[in-house]
């Protein structure tokens, strides 16, 4: 019987670490990896949309993931992104991945060839069968991979023990109960991770065993919150937590450098911790931001001085 109480929970999406230079810091890796150990949170989610990997390397993503693990020293359920544009390189980071001995690994489908499921599938598993000792989790964002996990394709993917839980980053709420209902036909152990961060309590209502968010690093105490709240079934306090958690992420979303470079400046300022800018294309911030980042701060100061019971 696979242990799906590992995933139950808050894992902040981890975000790619550089120094000034722009080059992969480990040492910014170590103190993220540090600071959610700190902060309660279930576990954390390596190499995806917030740790931009499709601007990596294949050995620069090896590299974070291998001082993530040397810092959790087991102390966080890792899931780490191996989904690259290739299966060739993604089968790589998958066995890489197991080598260090990781929760899951996790992968969206192949980006922009419009491939039918059966090749869907097969890249999936080609990279879940370089990790044959490894949970396997499908990442479901079809508003950026430009593909959506059918049910058909969902249900070939079961076939494959190793398959898990889904990352469900489309918006429909619905979604989560359809993903959810499928996986745990016949008693099968089954989770569905609430991917966006402005939804998370509908996303719970629904099923959700545990959310993956962009925005949690900067502000894990609320979304802790949220969490807890409607553990005990204090859904109108998590309604209004939630509804606080979506004002600060608007303001992060109303800058004109990139929703990441905003939230890694926040992160700098609550906590010290320097995970320096975002990598091109990506936009970082200008200085007509800054005032907006000080608001945003102060937001998140309120709205944890407010529920800090």
């Amino acid at each position: 019987m696979r242990d799906i109480a590992k995933y139950q929970g808050i894992l902040p999406a981890f975000y790619a670490c550089y120094d000034r230079e722009g080059e992969i810091s480990p040492e910014a890796v170590r103190k993220l990896t540090e600071y959610f150990v700190e902060k309660g949170v279930k576990g954390v989610y390596v190499g995806g949309s917030s740790g931009e990997c499709i601007y990596h390397s294949v050995a620069e993503r090896k590299l974070v993931l291998e001082n993530v693990m040397a810092a959790a020293q087991g102390r966080l359920t890792v899931i780490a992104h191996v989904g690259c544009n290739s299966t060739r390189d993604s089968v790589e980071l998958a066995r890489h991945a197991e080598s260090l001995g990781v929760d899951a690994i996790a992968s969206i489908p192949p980006i922009y060839f419009h491939l039918p499921d059966d090749s869907i599938a097969d890249y999936w598993n080609a990279m879940s069968d370089a990790a044959p000792n490894t949970d396997f989790v499908i990442y479901n964002i079809p508003q950026l991979a430009g593909v959506s996990l059918t049910m058909p394709l969902f249900r070939k993917m079961l076939e494959n023990p190793r398959v898990v839980a889904v990352k469900n980053s489309s918006m429909p709420v619905q979604d989560i109960q359809m993903f959810l209902d499928e996986g745990t036909r016949g008693g099968r152990p089954f989770i569905v991770f609430n991917g966006p961060d402005e939804q998370l309590i509908s996303g719970l209502a629904m099923g959700a065993g545990g959310g993956i968010g962009g925005t949690y690093a900067v502000m894990p105490e609320l979304i802790l919150k949220v969490w807890n709240l409607m553990k005990t079934g204090e859904v109108e306090k998590a309604r209004k937590v939630q509804f606080d958690i979506d004002n600060i992420i608007y303001a992060m979303c109303g800058c004109k450098g990139n929703m990441y470079a905003a939230a890694k400046e926040i992160l700098r300022r609550r906590t010290g911790i320097d995970v320096g800018g975002v990598r091109a294309p990506l936009s970082d911030l200008v200085p007509e931001d800054m005032p907006k980042i000080a608001a945003c701060v102060a937001l998140i100061d309120k709205a944890m001085a407010r529920w800090a019971d």
